[in-house]
């Protein structure tokens, strides 16, 4: 077997195990909650379910209590943004000379727009 191919055998194992997990508490987290997500308050039922997702309150994805404590479902817009959140706050507030040395997917051609926009004093 090459090394490719063992690579490839590693990370399809290690996605089948994510997968497992996932679905793991996301059933678990449907059953506990209401099928609404706790940002934006839509109502999820047939196969729009498949569109609310389980955000884990503190950013651990090992940490899955019974009680479902450390949960809340978010829809997929909603979900997304509190993950992009800080990262957008914390582009805004960077001198332009900062972002020149960052690698290309932390470029934002949009970050500190508001700034470049105001009128100046």
């Amino acid at each position: 077997m090459t090394v490719s191919e063992q690579r490839d055998l590693i990370v399809a194992k290690l996605r089948r195990g994510e997968q497992i997990r996932q679905a793991g508490y996301r059933e678990k987290a449907l059953k506990l909650f209401p099928h609404v997500c706790g940002r934006c308050t839509r109502d999820f039922e047939g196969k729009k379910l498949r569109e609310l997702t389980v955000h884990h309150k503190d950013h651990d994805h090992h940490n899955n209590p019974p009680d479902g404590s450390n949960w809340e479902l978010l829809c997929l817009y909603c979900h997304d943004h509190e993950h992009t959140r800080g990262v957008q706050e914390a582009r805004s507030k960077d001198d332009p000379s900062d972002r020149q040395d960052r690698p290309s997917l932390a470029h934002s051609p949009f970050a500190a727009l508001d700034d470049q926009l105001k009128e100046p004093k």
